[in-house]
């Protein structure tokens, strides 16, 4: 099965390999079609919403096995489209190498979810200490090699020959940094709650050459 929008493309084969099924359906169609189904074995390429269809339609009774996009793609007969990727997964699934992702729960989906949001926010941080060094055409240093962000800020506060103007820009940046740096220390109170109340998460500690692991078991 692959899914595309709210379309989903299905394939089936029988014991034999050969296919039975080409249909598309909406997603109210393919629960309909799943719960009078008998159970068996389903395919679904693996992505973010793979899951969800994973954990409902095992709840159907049915074996759901997720795929790596680049382990279904070398049998990709023809030209590349939801029918072709469809029936990709269909013969990939009974190959006896075949190897699957582990279908995730929705609680372990919301901890990657928490652990996007704090890559995210890291990332958007504002940089005054970049634009100062634009400004100043010079580059300060500490200890990991480059300028701190609070290194900027006095840097910038005690330089009289800026302009008024970029000095309200320094401090609003400023502003948003330490917002910014406190929404961080939230999420990270959170990131620490949810690996004591995880026991993959607490094993995954225990290995020296980890440390502590902030990502749920997959």
């Amino acid at each position: 099965m692959d899914t595309s929008k709210n379309v989903f493309q299905l394939h089936g084969v029988d014991a034999a390999e050969k296919a039975v099924l080409r249909k598309k359906l909406t997603r109210r169609e393919m629960v309909r079609f799943f719960e009078k189904l008998p159970p068996t074995v389903v395919a679904i390429e693996a992505c973010g919403s793979s899951h969800h269809w994973a954990r409902l339609l095992g709840s159907l009774g049915h074996d759901v096995r997720l795929i790596a996009p680049q382990l279904a793609k070398p049998y990709v007969k023809r030209g590349k489209n939801d029918a072709a990727d469809a029936e990709a997964l269909c013969e990939a699934v009974s190959r006896p190498t075949m190897r699957f992702v582990p279908v995730k729960t929705a609680e372990q989906q919301a901890a990657l979810m928490l652990v996007g949001v704090r890559e995210g926010s890291s990332r958007s941080a504002p940089s005054s200490s970049t634009l100062y060094e634009v400004w100043r055409g010079v580059r300060h240093h500490c200890g990991d090699g480059c300028m701190s962000r609070r290194t900027a800020s006095r840097a910038h506060r005690a330089d009289e020959t800026i302009p008024e103007l970029a000095r309200e820009l320094f401090a609003l940046q400023g502003k948003e940094y330490a917002q910014l740096q406190c929404e961080i220390e939230r999420i990270d109170a959170k990131l620490m709650e949810w690996h004591r109340n995880d026991e993959c998460s607490q094993r995954l500690a225990k290995i020296p050459a980890l440390g502590l692991s902030a990502r749920p078991c997959s």
